[in-house]
């Protein structure tokens, strides 16, 4: 495959004419399906858990019909004898959320949608605490959890072998599959392409511009630490004496949180340390297999500058940069918009390599 630096545009609304419109706009109004998920527990090696929801032709309904309740599935307890059946050579796509997102986020349910639409198996992969149970661990999740993208990937590669198996990652999600991509180099040939979709390749760029401007610091971060000071408030009971929750609460910024937990908690040093070791764009040479990086050069959250170019990258990598987009944005048409461009963009990667 040629390396490509495609900047083809994505065809944003006249009326959102911004990154921050074009981000906050698809989070909360654009259309989005809903979707039918069944949830398998996956048992980590340290003993906590990830849950994955699913949607496999044959099995389960393309849409959920306006319910969001989720069925716990066993594929033994189903007689399933631990692999569903499937045509071989049945594609299927696994999907890494963002910060704080989960199965309904609107990039999920988007893409989920789509490509059920297309006979695909598809699979949203929660990170620990994400999927709305706490984890059992004083630990959570990080930018660069290898591990547990390992223990995913692993885990679907397992249940379903004769699958053409792809993997797609938003914002953070992005972050830890590339960083994965690039460390496990050939030994994911089994894996046909993967895709980083808004991904913050250098974290300290993306840190330093959610701590300026009035958006970055009044609006993303505070939404962002909403919910994460929430699962630290529950960490602390579970965990009494364990962590400095008081300081932890205090935090303002996403630096001083990683700083105060997520770095120390997961083995770094502090934020610096967490965020510069974990920055895939520093793994993106010694990716080995196809992958997109789309990234929307308007992003509100990665400064454009940040972005890699071809010196960056291995020959397997495709990075495609429109002007517009926001951040897991890429919504289009008339009002109230869609959220079907993204995905056709993945499609079109997926079968064509380009």
């Amino acid at each position: 495959m040629t390396t490509q630096l495609d900047f083809s545009a994505c065809p944003s609304p006249k009326w959102l004419p911004d990154g921050q419109s074009q981000t906050i706009f698809a989070s909360l109004y654009a259309r989005r399906p809903d979707m039918y998920y069944a949830r398998e527990r996956v048992t980590t090696s340290d003993n906590d858990f990830i849950d994955l929801d699913w949607n496999i032709p044959g099995l389960h309904p393309v849409s959920a019909s306006g319910t969001h309740s989720i069925p716990t599935i066993n594929w033994l307890d189903s007689g399933l004898q631990q692999s569903p059946p499937l045509p071989q050579k049945q594609n299927a796509l696994v999907l890494f959320h963002g910060l704080e997102g989960s199965s309904q986020s609107h990039y999920a349910r988007a893409i989920c949608h789509y490509f059920r639409q297309k006979n695909w198996v598809v699979v949203v992969a929660h990170f620990r605490g994400c999927s709305g149970e706490p984890n059992k661990l004083p630990r959570s999740y990080f930018s660069g959890d290898s591990a547990d993208v390992h223990t995913v990937l692993n885990h679907v590669r397992l249940l379903l072998p004769n699958a053409r198996w792809h993997a797609c990652g938003i914002s953070m999600g992005g972050n830890a599959l590339l960083k994965y991509t690039g460390e496990q180099q050939e030994s994911l040939g089994w894996l046909n392409a993967v895709a980083g979709i808004s991904v913050p390749l250098d974290l300290v760029a993306t840190g330093k511009q959610l701590e300026s401007g009035f958006f970055g610091r009044f609006v993303y971060t505070p939404h962002f630490l909403q919910t994460m000071k929430k699962k630290i408030k529950e960490k602390n009971r579970q965990f009494p004496g364990m962590l400095d929750a008081h300081k932890i609460m205090q935090a303002k910024t996403l630096f001083e949180f990683d700083d105060r937990y997520t770095g120390p908690m997961h083995g770094f040093a502090g934020a610096l340390d967490y965020w510069t070791r974990c920055s895939s764009k520093y793994f993106l040479q010694s990716i080995r297999i196809p992958a997109l990086v789309l990234n929307a050069r308007n992003d509100p959250f990665i400064p454009a500058s940040s972005l890699p170019g071809i010196g960056d990258i291995s020959r397997q990598v495709i990075l495609h940069q429109p002007q517009t987009g926001g951040h897991a944005g890429f919504s289009t048409g008339p009002f109230p918009s869609r959220l079907d461009w993204l995905p056709c963009r993945l499609d079109k990667f997926f079968s064509q390599g380009f």
